[in-house]
């Protein structure tokens, strides 16, 4: 069908806006698309529209000024005028190369197939329009493929095209290198300020800080990505997002705000915005020296949701769930960088829902963790989860372990590590079986146990020092032991016989 489109003739499309009134000309409506005048390769084929439900391509009758118009059905609905999409993926396929590296670099979002730009990318925008902004206008790239065209008919040089290109885009690339972070900031605050300050509508600063009152905000780059920030920092701590949302609602939420009083403490409980996300704190008592309670929002927790019950259970982590009862230890439940857990001895187990963390029972939680420790659950990043407790090692009394790490299961004894033999079942290894491994991997040089090396060579080599003292005492039962090479020079004495001395005294007789 796209074939036999492309050599129909063009289609003629007539937008138009069509009016009704009643008789006694107090009801008026309106009506607003497209009508057809000539279908073309409309007949076979149509493009996908941009937007099923806008309202300006739908389709029209052929309608007369002046016609009357016969009511069929009448009825009141009520819908909200939207604007079109910014961009949506009824493109050319040409396109679909580079939508798909905008949303695989967070600089975009597929919502209901329209391109909502993230605040990466409204950084990257600004930062090109700012510096780069030659290269970013739509004439650059109109003008870009005349030149290309010339190209391809052999009227203009390619490399000349090419040099006079990389002569022009190189020296800005020069100018910008030459610049100060601090002097591309200022730039993108001022070109991002309606996004990142929107106005409050009550007349007052947008850029005022909310924790002092005196410090202005404005972006900053951290480890972590760009942040607003304030200027009084050190004095002034007061950090949150770029941005809380994509299409600005809900920028009210990144100021700080109270959400009561802690009844136990008596001091306020607050709800802020930080660089990582929306948190709880509770300053710490005056000149106490203490550091302030704070624990980041669950996955989920919306921070318009959140009041003051709700912070108390937050601060209230980590919780003790109770004591193991194979050993008598604490276990506490808690939310971490990875979501919510429980921990004992070291060993962490997920939970699936942050709510656990509050209501998590003791016989619960012993389960989660010995199906964590049999080799269930998905480890934390960066600990190896516990396979089975082999118990200590008969020569310094450390831990024995078997641990399942990155590439399989492993026995685990200071700072030596043991790979677990293929086909053996982890679950199974005895004691002996891992100190033999143990011992194995030493002798190979690996692990990191220098000092039990020095130990098992110094024992040889005390012996090989004291043998010229013993050969003098012959201790009964070494003797025979070293007595091998004292053999060879009593071997040497026998190979002479003296033969010629016997043979004499046989023809003596």
């Amino acid at each position: 069908k796209r074939m036999i489109a492309s050599q129909m003739e063009a289609a003629r499309i007539e937008r138009t806006t069509v009016e009704l009134e009643s008789r006694d000309g107090r009801t008026g409506l309106r009506a607003t698309g497209q009508v057809v005048l000539f279908p073309g390769y409309l007949t076979v084929y149509e493009e996908g529209r941009d937007d099923d439900g806008d309202e300006d391509s739908a389709r029209l009758p052929m309608i007369t000024e002046g016609a009357a118009a016969k009511v069929i059905d009448a009825r009141a609905d009520q819908h909200f005028t939207e604007p079109p999409p910014r961009y949506s993926e009824a493109r050319p396929s040409t396109y679909a190369s580079t939508l798909s590296t905008l949303i695989d670099r967070d600089y975009v979002k597929l919502e209901q197939k329209r391109f909502i730009p993230e605040d990466k990318g409204r950084l990257v925008t600004a930062f090109l329009e700012q510096f780069f902004r030659r290269y970013v206008e739509y004439d650059f790239t109109a003008s870009l493929e005349e030149q290309l065209d010339l190209v391809s008919d052999g009227k203009l040089d390619w490399k000349q095209f090419l040099r006079d290109f990389w002569k022009d885009f190189a020296a800005a690339v020069g100018e910008i290198a030459e610049l100060r972070v601090t002097n591309v900031l200022d730039a993108l605050n001022d070109a991002l300020g309606p996004h990142i300050f929107p106005d409050k509508g009550d007349g007052s600063n947008p850029r005022i800080c909310p924790t002092c009152g005196t410090g202005q905000l404005s972006l900053k780059v951290g480890k972590f990505g760009a942040f607003i920030g304030c200027s009084n920092y050190p004095e002034c701590r007061f950090t949150r997002q770029l941005a809380t949302s994509s299409d600005g609602e809900g920028e009210a939420e990144a100021a700080d705000r109270e959400l009561g009083i802690n009844p136990e403490t008596g001091r306020s409980v607050w709800l802020k915005n930080g660089r990582f996300g929306p948190y709880v704190e509770e300053p710490p008592a005056a000149e106490s020296g203490d550091k302030p309670k704070r624990s980041s929002l669950p996955k989920g927790w919306l921070p318009a949701a959140v009041d003051l019950e709700k912070a108390l259970r937050l601060l209230s982590l980590p919780r003790e769930v109770g004591m193991h009862p194979d050993d008598g230890k604490k276990i506490t439940a808690g939310l971490g960088r990875f979501g919510p857990f429980v921990l004992h001895e070291g060993t962490y187990a997920n939970l699936e829902n942050p709510e656990d963390v509050f209501d998590i029972g003791l016989n619960r939680a012993v389960a989660v963790l010995a199906d964590k420790r049999a080799g269930g659950g998905r480890p934390q990043r960066g600990q190896a989860a516990a396979l089975a407790d082999l118990g200590v090692h008969p020569e310094d009394g450390k831990p024995v372990k078997v641990l399942s790490g990155r590439f399989g299961p492993y026995i685990k004894h200071g700072d030596t590590n043991a790979n677990v033999p293929k086909g053996a079942d982890p679950a199974a290894l005895t004691l002996a079986e891992a100190v033999v491994l143990l011992a194995e991997r030493v002798a190979k040089g690996g692990g990191k146990k220098p000092a039990k090396k020095a130990v098992a060579k110094k024992a040889p080599a005390k012996t090989a020092a004291k043998t010229p003292a013993k050969t003098k005492a012959a201790a009964d039962g070494a003797a025979p032991a070293k007595k091998a090479p004292a053999k060879k020079p009593a071997a040497k004495k026998a190979a002479p016989k003296k033969a010629p001395a016997k043979a004499p005294t046989e023809t003596g007789a």
